[in-house]
């Protein structure tokens, strides 16, 4: 059986130009707590240049000041043009190189997965997103950006992703492995 791996930290992201969401919980086995979340606030950088210098700064100071062990980041997949797009892949880049830059272990994740990985539905609103975290994590989750709730989703979905090995749980790499390795959990299965 794996060992339950000790308390750490996930750093959850939300990129973005204008407002960056992020947010740190803590992992003590399978108990999950929010020690902070909230929005970089970038509308009033003059270029998107010092947009990306402060998006990295900022970033490696919250590190600093928090110690995660994981950055987990939304994945941009859509704008309604490309220059937005794009600038929205800068700005993903750079926090990810921040985190990269403090030592800390990087993954993405499609807005899809995470909105599944909390729902249950990878169509759900922002509003049922943080909804849903309300009733997951136990808290009355108050703030005017959404983007930090987001964040709070991202690092949510990442522990979700890790939950089961950690907790001596078994990964397969198919359907047929798992049903030849639970045959008593398929119905119709032998035991």
């Amino acid at each position: 059986m794996a060992k339950i791996q000790e308390k750490y930290k996930i750093l959850g992201i939300d990129p973005g130009t204008n407002i960056l969401g992020y947010a740190i919980m803590e992992v003590d086995g399978s108990q999950l707590k929010i020690v902070t979340f909230g929005v970089i606030k970038l509308k009033n950088e003059k270029d998107h240049q010092t947009k990306l210098k402060e998006i990295f700064l900022q970033l490696q100071e919250i590190v600093e000041t928090y110690q995660p062990k994981h950055l987990a980041i939304e994945a941009p997949f859509y704008a309604k043009n490309p220059q937005s797009l794009l600038k929205l892949g800068r700005a993903q880049g750079v926090a990810i190189a921040a985190g990269i830059t403090m030592g800390l272990d990087i993954t993405e994740y499609m807005p899809k997965k995470i909105k599944m990985s909390v729902t249950g539905n990878g169509n759900a609103s922002k509003e049922q997103v943080s909804s849903m975290l309300e009733q997951l994590l136990k808290v009355k989750i108050t703030t005017e950006y959404l983007d930090a709730t987001d964040a709070l989703a991202v690092a949510y979905c990442h522990y979700n992703q890790g939950l089961g090995v950690a907790l001596g749980g078994k990964k397969y790499n198919d359907w047929s492995s798992f049903i030849t390795k639970n045959k008593e959990r398929v119905s119709g299965g032998t035991k």
